[in-house]
């Protein structure tokens, strides 16, 4: 029995490294998350919160806000953590970034009270510098609370 102990010692060490990368490679990062929730390439209307609010896993539970940069090139968005942004220092001293020009984004708002789907939005259009917070020059949060002309 001792002989077989390192090698299947060996055998799960091996299995569990596999599994390990498995997940690691499939994970979305931070910076695929902020895209997923933040980013729409193309025309999104007003009208159309519902239907990519669901198709963008943000609906369980609901979010109580959530938007969506549209018509933009994702580099404009990433040079905002560099040279197209500039420091912004929120109260609480979070160091995140406002855009020097203004993007276009639906901001989708739930209707109702609850949070359990399936859920309603009403969507509102504007223009605005957009406040983010990056890791590694890359755009990872999208700070809702700010709305900056």
């Amino acid at each position: 029995m001792a002989s077989k102990s390192p090698a299947l010692l060996l055998l799960c060490s091996a299995l569990l490294l596999a599994v390990m990368c498995a997940a690691s490679v499939s994970a979305e990062t931070p910076y695929d998350k902020f895209l997923r929730q933040h980013y729409y390439n193309g025309g999104m209307s007003v009208q159309m919160c519902d239907s990519v609010m669901t198709r963008r896993s943000l609906v369980n539970p609901c979010k109580q806000t959530n938007s969506f940069i549209i018509n933009a090139i994702k580099n404009d968005i990433i040079a905002v953590c560099k040279e197209a942004g500039k420091p912004y220092i929120t109260r609480d001293g979070r160091n995140l970034r406002i855009s020097s020009k203004p993007f276009t984004v639906v901001t989708c708002n739930r209707k109702g009270g609850s949070n359990k789907p399936p859920c309603n939005y009403r969507g509102n259009r504007s223009t605005r510098n957009i406040v983010i917070d990056c890791v590694n020059d890359l755009p990872v949060h999208y700070e809702e609370g700010i709305i900056a002309a």
